[in-house]
């Protein structure tokens, strides 16, 4: 399976499981990511969701796969579905009554950065690392980075991000609040899990109006963000500069 549901008490984990391309997804993977997330969201018996990757990545983002399929044929409405399907995890994970939990167990690329900020508290192990790496094959950041990265980095370093792809290491992204906590790597999960519980035993309606009066607070933009992102993002996945990114990358890799 591409992703994994595991339930302990009241603590359900939704766990990426492609392990051999870095726990990339497709369109078809983020729809089944956005409804583990959204079925634990409206579990009664589920109080706080932790979301983490099988192997040695958290997320890389959209395949890369999938990306050259789509530029090969010009198929603008497979991009479409892809970065909308990306998103709606995005909209799923700020939407959810409960606290979301990333643990961030190793890279965390594009759209997977996107993930991992998008959660309520990150968790990382020292192995972690985390950039949104999509000008590096041409594009623009997208699933809430352009609103994600500004809000929890500060305008000028998350504009340094964004614009260098640059990815960085765990206690830089640590120092600049991208990542909450972080632990050595064998004790990730445990981590992740004490903070869960420790939520868990909070009042369930405090926690969910406490998040949605966070999110009212900062403007509640985020929907205009993933929505010019998208707008930006089909304006330049049929350029000679992705085409030339992605399929240089795919000869390299031979």
């Amino acid at each position: 399976m591409s992703v994994d549901v595991t339930t302990d008490g009241s603590v359900t984990t939704v766990t990426l499981n492609r392990p051999q391309v870095m726990n990339a997804f497709d369109e078809a993977v983020a729809a089944r990511i956005a409804d583990a997330v959204g079925a634990a969201a409206d579990d009664a018996s589920c109080r706080v969701i932790v979301i983490t990757g099988a192997g040695r990545g958290f997320c890389a983002g959209a395949d890369l796969g999938c990306l050259r399929e789509i530029v090969a044929t010009h198929d603008h409405e497979r991009a479409r579905d892809l970065v909308s399907s990306g998103a709606r995890i995005v909209q799923t994970i700020v939407s959810a009554p409960k606290p979301v939990i990333a643990a961030v167990n190793g890279a965390a690329a594009g759209g997977g950065a996107s993930l991992a900020l998008a959660c309520d508290i990150r968790i990382a192990s020292s192995d972690a690392s985390l950039g949104a790496v999509f000008t590096r094959i041409g594009l623009q950041p997208d699933l809430g980075a352009t609103y994600l990265l500004p809000l929890l980095a500060g305008f000028g370093r998350a504009m340094e991000l964004v614009l260098t792809g640059e990815m960085i290491q765990a206690p830089e992204a640590h120092r600049i609040g991208l990542f909450n906590r972080v632990v050595a790597a064998d004790a990730l999960l445990d981590e992740a899990y004490a903070v869960a519980r420790a939520l868990a035993r909070q009042s369930p309606a405090a926690l969910a109006r406490t998040k949605s009066s966070m999110h009212a607070a900062i403007g509640g933009i985020l929907n205009d963000a993933l929505a010019r992102e998208l707008k930006q993002q089909l304006a330049l996945v049929d350029t000679e500069e992705v085409r030339e990114a992605l399929f240089r990358k795919s000869k390299s890799a031979r």
